[in-house]
């Protein structure tokens, strides 16, 4: 059930996916710290880079030879997938729970429901194809599967939530257990389910003096 990765023997090849990698984080550094931060209220204009982004990874996919299966969008693991990462989800969504009780004590409740919460799945699913389906695989051919391409994913992840200190840990330590099991077990909407569980989680529990309204980039700094 691990993932298919296609075999690299050569340093141009390693090289190229260590472009590809490079390429789509640019396009992610540039919609949060330039688009983001001079488009004002014209936020459609986000859509320009992660679309080319998106493109650039299809055309990626096909040039290699990707099938949707391989990427991760599949059924037959998900179970498989499931039972590995339900403990730690459960686990840290038990101690981000802990920590906001001891933060904020008899204060602390959960904040209501908002429908822009509904969109956290889909954006937890997208996250995770951009970074499990394509980083992670490239970084393997790049780094090899294990360790190395492991640290390098979470890495990434975490690189495009700073400046947000809170943000880039938490994502440091997601994206080291969700690349560890997607290299176990490639399914997205696996990982997405557990991704989207902790954000909903996070953003229920946690004040907005700490999250910052979630933001990243130079909106971080209002």
């Amino acid at each position: 059930m691990t993932s298919r990765v296609p075999d690299t023997n050569t340093k141009s090849d390693q090289a190229l996916a260590g472009w590809e990698i490079a390429s789509v984080v640019i396009s992610c550094l540039i919609a949060e710290w330039v688009v983001l931060a001079f488009a004002g209220n014209s936020k459609g204009v986000l859509a320009i880079p992660v679309t080319l982004a998106l493109a650039f990874m299809v055309f990626s996919h096909r040039a290699r030879g990707e099938s949707l299966r391989d990427i991760g969008f599949r059924l037959d693991n998900f179970v498989a997938a499931t039972r590995l990462l339900l403990l730690p989800t459960v686990l840290t969504g038990a101690l981000m729970l802990l920590f906001v009780w001891l933060l904020r004590g008899p204060e602390f409740r959960l904040a209501p429901f908002r429908l822009r919460l509904l969109t956290f799945p889909l954006w937890a699913l997208f996250q995770q194809y951009a970074l499990q389906g394509f980083i992670n695989r490239r970084a393997q051919l790049a780094l090899g599967r294990g360790l190395k391409s492991i640290l390098a994913v979470s890495l990434v992840f975490s690189l495009v939530h700073l400046p947000n200190p809170l943000l880039a840990g938490l994502t440091l330590i997601g994206g080291m257990l969700w690349s560890a099991v997607y290299q176990r077990t490639p399914n997205l909407f696996a990982l997405a389910l557990s991704h989207a569980t902790l954000s909903l989680l996070l953003a229920l529990s946690l004040p907005t003096n700490l999250l910052y309204n979630l933001r990243v980039g130079l909106k971080y700094f209002g």
